[in-house]
Parts: structure tokens; sequence; C-alpha cells
């Protein structure tokens, strides 16, 4: 094959292996989540978000529940922050 010559796509190879840091971080969610249902479980909510975050250094999970109002109030939001 001449140099330059153009190839299909199909031609080239094609990577299988996914990068390392997206499935890391994918993990961590799963484990916040995980956390957020057990959190809001035990305080008669609704799990709204589970986010993984660094504060000061120490990895953390910020959870956001929902719990439900009384005497048909609106749910009140309740935040709560547990070390990984």
């Amino acid at each position: 094959m001449a140099l330059g010559a153009v190839l299909p796509a199909s031609a080239l190879p094609m990577s299988s292996a996914a990068p390392a840091t997206p499935q890391r971080i994918l993990l961590v969610q799963g484990d916040c989540y995980a956390v957020g249902q057990q959190i809001a479980a035990e305080n008669g909510g609704t799990l709204a978000k589970a986010t993984p975050e660094d504060r000061g250094g120490q990895q953390v999970c910020v959870i956001v529940v929902l719990v439900p109002g009384q005497d048909g109030q609106r749910p009140r939001r309740a935040e709560f922050v547990v070390p990984m």
C-alpha cells in the first residue's frame, strides 16, 4: 500500500479497552447511591441525589433525601454528608 493511501474506517484497528477513570467514577457513584438508598429508607423518604465529593481531602457522599411533609405539607429536603 502506498504512503498517503486512505483506508476505510473498518480497516483501522479498534481499541476495545475503556479508560479506567470513568469506570472508577461509576463505582463511586454506585456506592454513594447504595448509601443514599439506605439513608432514605431509614428516614422514610425518597432518595433525590447521591453525589461523591472531595471535601478537605476526604472522599464523602452527599446524600439528598426528600422526606414527606406532615399534614399535607410539601416534602422536606434533608441533606446528609457521610464518609466513603
